[in-house]
């Protein structure tokens, strides 16, 4: 096969974002590379008998009751495990619903034979290893909208208790004092704000800082443009412009090796004299050192933390003492209709990942909604075929892995069935590295392969198409599938239009193009008591070269097989099952 048009192409190299909100990247970091897999799953197979779930940190009841009321779902309530005593009984549970509490490590994941999906009753995931979590197949969900409210209220009030200083002078009444003079406020109107993070609660928080009269500054690498607009904030390009000139500064990004201590020594001097810090996203974004020597030179007016780089702060904590700081102790998503919102939105994630397969707020993979399950569903089985039957007729050591789509499959969301397409291909040539939806990137990469998608390069009659091509150096491999109706058929293997079923086991015989063969195949099989329930055939005459495909009922004996390869004219014979 020729190679197709650059036009249509796609490398799948970038890391895919979080469907619903593409202000949450799924970091590179989480497709580290490692071959100690462990489990096959397939995501949109019928449930089994019984999942069991384990709760391992406090959460909502009306949660535990929605998890403990989903047919074939068994809950145990466990809080408060020590590291090793997680460890002694994670491998009974298919599912693992934590808060803060938990930490889930790669040990955890290596004694979690059976675990397929950790719910994260909260936003952040610091507390779940997720290259261990992708490496080893399991699904990380967190609620990226259940404290969305409460966590941008309390970064609000925060900011309002900066400005007019109400800690400090609460705190005086309380010791007798009447200091009108040292509290001197600021207003917050017409100042300008720089919200870093324009997610869900940097949103709110914009909204309501509008409101408020202030001027709106924003930056979000995902933040487009129109979208600024909308949300009547000023684009900024950098978080160095979001910063320059800033009155008072919210954070709202997660922290990663990227942007931490994101507020140092130098992006906190390009704020205005006098300006308000405000962190109740992750502690460790805030260099604490250098602002408390901006707090002591007085270019910093105050800083308000929910967050910290340790937490509890330690006894040396360097902001510790300091008049003009306000602290709480992480309380962002601590209102009681927060934590309800969470436990219930865990709970049902949890549930419907296990009972139907459906992916909601993944941060180790894309979406999966019951739509989406819907559309893409019927084209899951044939891509993961097509992998295996590619893994097995192709050369040892491919380079590449290209998935190209032909008529309505290609207006799809194409993600998933890629996935599922390199799943395919990667358990059926590597069997010592187990691998499912959720880590094959990871496993693809940790071999050099790479995966790109296209547009289909066969010439074909079908107006539907799903075309898998394993290249080796200039060698190309191609196998491809399609439906009639309801039925998925392959169409053609390595150069032959041929038919077959896409499940059950096949014989594969390429040989020379001469009469005699077929017959001998066949009264070979009868010999060996193998039935063979169906056979395509497909002559080549560029080549000279024929092929047959026998679906079998039973597994050919290994010396019929080695009988067949000794054959004169058989060019090669191959057993394999879908």
């Amino acid at each position: 096969m020729g190679e197709p048009s650059s036009q249509g192409r796609k490398a799948l190299t970038s890391p895919p974002t979080v469907a619903g909100d593409p202000t949450k990247p799924v970091s590179a970091r989480f497709f580290t590379q490692t071959l100690a897999m462990r489990r096959v799953v397939v995501y949109f197979r019928p449930p089994m008998a019984t999942y069991r779930v384990l709760v391992s940190d406090p959460i909502s009841e009306k949660g535990v009751d929605a998890l403990r009321n989903a047919p074939g779902i068994s809950v145990d309530v466990n809080t408060g495990l020590k590291p090793e005593e997680l460890l002694k009984i994670i491998g009974d549970y298919h599912g693992l619903v934590v808060r803060s509490q938990t930490k889930v490590t790669p040990e955890v994941f290596a004694a979690a034979t059976n675990l397929k999906v950790i719910g994260r009753a909260g936003v952040g995931v610091d507390n779940i290893d997720r290259a261990a979590a992708t490496d080893h197949g399991v699904v990380v969900m967190n609620t990226p909208s259940g404290n969305t409210i409460s966590t941008a209220e309390h970064a609000f009030t925060l900011m309002l208790s900066l400005a007019r200083n109400i800690p400090q002078a609460h705190a005086s009444i309380i010791a007798g004092k009447w200091d009108r003079k040292s509290f001197e406020g600021v207003e917050l109107n017409g100042k300008r704000l720089a919200i870093l993070g324009m997610g869900r609660i940097g949103t709110e928080f914009a909204k309501r800082a509008q409101a408020f009269g202030m001027t709106v500054a924003a930056y979000d690498p995902f933040l487009t443009a129109a979208r600024a607009q909308s949300l009547k904030v000023d684009l900024a390009q950098s978080a160095e412009e979001a910063l320059s000139g800033a009155d008072v500064v919210t954070l709202h990004i997660p922290l990663t090796p990227e942007t931490k201590h994101i507020l140092n020594a130098q992006s906190l001097a390009r704020m205005n004299r006098g300006a308000l810090v405000i962190n109740c996203a992750r502690g460790g974004l805030v260099d604490e050192a250098a602002a408390k020597a901006h707090l002591d030179s007085g270019h910093l007016a105050g800083i308000a933390l929910d967050v910290f780089e340790v937490e509890p702060p330690p006894a040396d904590f360097a902001l510790l003492g300091t008049k003009k700081c306000v602290f709480t102790p992480h309380l962002g998503a601590s209102t009681a209709e927060a934590q309800e919102n969470v436990g219930i939105e865990v709970a049902h994630q949890v549930k419907d990942f296990l009972v139907t397969g459906e992916i909601r707020n993944a941060v180790n993979m894309p979406n999966l909604d019951s739509r989406t399950l819907e559309s893409v569903g019927p084209y899951l089985d044939l891509a993961n075929s097509l992998g295996r039957l590619v893994s097995k007729i192709a050369p040892a050591q491919c380079d590449s892995i290209r998935v190209s789509y032909l008529g309505a499959v290609s207006e799809l969301d194409t993600e998933l069935i890629t996935r599922m397409t390199l799943t395919g291909y990667l358990s059926a040539a590597h069997n010592d590295a187990q691998v499912n939806l959720v880590n094959a990137p990871a496993v693809a990469k940790a071999l050099g392969l790479q995966i790109t998608e296209s547009t289909v390069a066969l010439a074909t009659n079908c107006t539907e198409l799903i075309e898998v091509s394993a290249i080796k150096g200039n060698e190309v491999c191609t196998v491809a599938g399609t439906f009639y109706g309801k039925s998925a058929r392959i169409v053609h293997i390595a150069g032959h239009n041929v038919e077959t079923n896409p499940k059950g086991r096949l014989l594969f015989v390429e040989n020379d193009d001469r009469p005699g063969i077929v017959g001998l195949i066949g009264t070979s099989l009868g010999s060996a008591s193998v039935n063979i329930a169906n056979m395509a055939l497909s002559r080549s005459a560029e080549t000279g070269r024929a092929v047959t495909v026998i679906e079998v009922d039973t597994e050919p004996p290994a010396s019929l097989l080695e009988t067949l390869r000794g054959t004169p004219g058989i060019i090669r014979v191959l057993s394999f099952e879908l």
